[in-house]
Parts: structure tokens; sequence; C-alpha cells
């Protein structure tokens, strides 16, 4: 955190929240710390009410919560939350990847290969942020060329829930390369033009961060409920 948010078209406060959405997700921002509305807005240089709508932007995301005595806090990673969000995101998804085997336009289709290209150098260099950019991306191009913008704005927030412990899981090459691996299984069954294997495909790469959930809670106590 310290960056000054300098005015644009966008609102402070959508511009603030989404930068503080960033830095939750990034872990920047631990889960279970004390959000200041004077110290966020000291640091972003804005007024304190642009941070106070940036909050509640996030509160209705449930990244935040305003507690008694406490003040707002960001919340810990729930498991439970999670996999309500997976299954809502495996369900949207998944249908999207059906309708891209059925029709795919070509320009996302370039789209998703200098991405699949991308990711595997992340993979290579074991960087899982650029790889995490890619991804959104990723899923973004195949949402549009299936002509389902709308589905991944309706998955995106639902994301936040599952991102800080997708963050976790992802250190070092081997588990990006299965994800990489998982992706190409996805855009070779819509180059197949076999939506059930799309939707299988997609509902396999979805399922992966669930088998890492345990290990992640055991080794990271302090940041689950």
């Amino acid at each position: 955190m310290g960056t000054t948010i300098a005015p644009t078209a966008e609102s402070a406060a959508r511009k603030l929240e989404r930068e503080l959405r960033r830095a939750i997700i990034d872990l920047e921002i631990v889960p279970g710390a004390r959000l200041s509305e004077q110290e966020i807005a000291e640091r972003y240089g804005v007024s304190r009410q642009p941070v106070r709508e940036a909050l509640i932007g996030l509160g209705r995301t449930g990244l935040v919560s305003a507690l008694p005595q406490r003040g707002t806090v960001v919340v810990k990673i729930s498991t439970q939350t999670m996999l309500q969000a997976r299954f809502v995101r495996e369900s949207i998804e998944s249908a999207v990847a059906r309708q891209a085997a059925l029709n795919f336009d070509p320009y996302n289709r370039a789209r998703l290969a200098t991405l699949l290209a991308r990711q595997g150098e992340a993979a290579q260099r074991g960087d899982s942020d650029a790889f995490r950019r890619d991804d959104e991306l990723f899923h973004a191009a195949i949402a549009d060329g299936a002509g389902c913008p709308l589905a991944w704005r309706t998955v995106s927030d639902l994301k936040a829930h599952l991102d800080r412990a997708c963050r976790l899981s992802l250190a070092g090459p081997k588990p990006l390369q299965a994800l990489v691996d998982q992706h190409a299984a996805i855009v070779a069954a819509i180059d197949a033009r076999d939506p059930d294997a799309a939707e299988r495909a997609m509902r396999q790469h979805l399922t992966e961060l669930l088998h890492a959930l345990p290990e992640m809670e055991e080794r990271y106590p302090e940041m689950f409920e």
C-alpha cells in the first residue's frame, strides 16, 4: 500500500476500491487486518469520503466486514465461502465452455494462444503473479469469445473469495505448469468443437484448488476462519 490515487474519469472511490481489492487478494493486506479510514486516506492521498465508499464496496463483495469495537477488518479466508463460490463459478464457467465449443470467434482464439504462451513462460520462471494476471485474461477471453461477457463479470466478484487461497497455493513452477496444461486441454476441446469435453476440462480445472485446501489451512492457520 502507498500508491497515490491520481484523478481520472473513474471516481476516486472506485479506483481506490480496485486498488484495495488487489492488495487484499495479493495478501499485501493480510486476512484479519484492521483498516483505518484515516490511514488509507493519507496513504492514497484522498479524503475520507472515497475511502468510506470504497470500503462499502468491498463489504458488498464480502472482503471486509465492520465489527463492533474493531472497525472495518479484512475477513479471513472462509473454506465454506470458497466452496460456495467455486460451486457457482463452476456452474457458470462450465456452461460458458460448452458454448465456446459450439461457437468461438477467431479474435479471442488468437488471444487464447498468446495468453497460453505467456502462461507457459510464467510457469517456467515460477512467476505466479504474472500467471495469475494472464489467468484472469484467459478466462475472460473464453467468455468473450463465446459471446458471454456478462458471465465473466458475474464470476469476477465471486473469484475474490478464491483468489487469496489460490495465491497461497501457487508456489514454484510445478503447480503452475499443471494449470497451463489444464488451460491447454480447455482450448483443445474448444478447437475440437466438443462441448462435452470442454465442459469436462473446465470442471476439472476449477476443482484444482480444492485439492490444496487442507494443506493450506494447516500451513496458514492465521489466515483462515
